[in-house]
């Protein structure tokens, strides 16, 4: 009897004891993804701040993957308020985070090509100035070995006489105030997942304006394609000269000064 009496008692009191464990998960919505990894993930990016899936948020992307070393992703969050991150993850990467963006002053879209070790779902999460994630994302077919495979640059052998070249160019875009800015590294992103290649990457890049005033800033991880394309829509006005400056694992510093074009590039009619 006494030994009864004690199970019921440690029956009604487990749902006590679980209470705290459960208040303290983070009530993240169901993936409609069905990814494996979308809780591990989740609880990475998003901590304890609110969560949702938006079909505002454009995530813009092919559905399959032609090349698994460089797949063209661009994320696209104009029209849902102030936002102040945007990251770009692939669940099933060995490296899942692409880019974490911050734009300070520019509108929030990142375009950019990352890396694909096999088929996996691609995400866009951006954080309005509330707090709460908006996510949106989608399943990419991939053959697989992006991120385990070495660099183009490696195998012909010609990165070292390149690296650290830098390019860019910068023009206005429709909305007033607005530019559309495109940089490219000379780089090889090495994942360390290729055997005698270490890790190295670039792992920060920021975008300034003439008086220094930050326009845009980001962490890169070795995900992101050899030779990283990027291209950000800084508010900077025609003429304005943009300031970028890039890191790299090694300490090497990468820095590159692009004008605002007067006007957007057009293309002639044709002639009769």
């Amino acid at each position: 009897m006494v030994r009864c009496k004690f199970l019921q008692l440690l029956v009604a009191m487990l749902p006590l004891a679980m209470a705290p464990y459960a208040l303290a998960q983070p009530p993240y919505p169901d993936d409609p993804l069905q990814s494996p990894m979308w809780t591990a993930h989740a609880r990475l990016i998003f901590g304890d701040d609110p969560v949702r899936f938006d079909p505002r948020i454009q995530l813009l992307y092919p559905q399959v993957a032609e090349n698994q070393r460089s797949f063209p992703v661009a994320l696209d969050a104009r029209g849902v308020g102030p936002v102040t991150r945007m990251v770009i993850f692939a669940d099933l990467n060995p490296i899942p985070i692409a880019i974490d963006y911050s734009p300070d002053l520019a509108e929030p879209y990142i375009a950019t090509r990352i890396k694909l070790d096999q088929r996996t779902p691609v995400r866009g999460a951006v954080q309005l100035a509330s707090g709460q994630w908006l996510v949106a994302g989608g399943w990419v077919d991939a053959a697989g070995g992006g991120c385990s495979a070495p660099p183009v640059g490696r195998i012909t052998g010609d990165w070292a006489a390149h690296l650290g070249e830098v390019r860019g160019e910068a023009w206005p875009t429709g909305t007033q105030g607005s530019s559309r800015l495109r940089i490219t590294f000379r780089h090889p992103m090495d994942t360390g997942l290729v055997a005698n290649i270490p890790t190295y990457a670039i792992e920060e890049m920021s975008v300034r304006s003439e008086s220094g005033t930050m326009l845009g800033q980001m962490a890169l991880f070795a995900s992101v394609s050899e030779d990283p394309a990027i291209t950000l829509m800084p508010r900077a006005a025609p003429g304005v000269t943009l300031s970028i400056v890039a890191h790299d694992t090694n300490g090497r510093t990468y820095a590159a000064k692009v004008p605002v074009a007067r006007q957007s590039a057009s293309v002639l009619p044709a002639q009769p």
